[in-house]
């Protein structure tokens, strides 16, 4: 299985440099409105970067997922304000910041599982999407449990104790999570069963 098992191969075979460029620009802008998106929730509101950039590696595939993420993030370390709170640069000073990084490897599984053919229905596209969202945590609580001091960052949050980084940084979105993956994986199958009636 290779590249013909994502929804944008499928929809529009191989594409040039030109459509690829087009294809990573609207995906950097779909997740920069995503992240403006904040849905009242329980405990704490949801915004539905993640959720995008989920979709975006299941639709674009692992490499052309990942190079959207890398964009992205070079949009925001440019001054755009693409974040979460409408952020940019300034975010990866901040307590989030390993969050940002691990979102290129987020692009990047979504997309290899697609192509892979892991993620085509409802719930094996869930399954996936919970699995990278967890995996999503190694490097957003590397960067406040020490990283961010290790590279000279002085902050009440740099540092925190394990219990502390919990409370602060998994257990309050665990639920979102969870819902968001099943979201995705909703669109995506959907995505797949329109391929197939057209």
């Amino acid at each position: 299985m290779g590249r013909d098992t994502t929804l944008l191969h499928a929809t529009m075979g191989d594409m040039g440099l030109a459509r690829k460029i087009a294809a990573v620009v609207l995906g950097t802008l779909f997740i920069a409105l995503a992240a403006q998106i904040s849905v009242p929730f329980f405990p704490v509101p949801m915004t539905l970067q993640t959720l995008a950039i989920l979709t975006v590696g299941f639709t674009f595939g692992s490499r052309l997922g990942a190079v959207t993420l890398m964009a992205y993030l070079a949009e925001g370390a440019a001054g755009l304000p693409v974040f979460a709170g409408g952020l940019n640069g300034v975010a990866f000073a901040g307590p989030t910041a390993g969050f940002l990084v691990g979102f290129v490897g987020l692009a990047w599984g979504a997309g290899y599982a697609a192509e892979r053919g892991w993620a085509r229905g409802v719930i094996s596209t869930t399954l996936v999407a919970l699995v990278l969202s967890a995996l999503l945590y190694i490097p957003g609580t590397a960067w406040p449990l020490g990283l961010a001091a290790l590279a000279g960052i002085d902050a009440g949050w740099a540092g925190l104790s394990a219990a502390g980084v919990w409370g602060a940084f998994v257990a309050p979105f665990l639920l979102g999570d969870a819902v968001k993956a099943l979201i995705v994986a909703l669109v995506v199958a959907g995505g797949w069963k329109a391929l197939k009636r057209a």
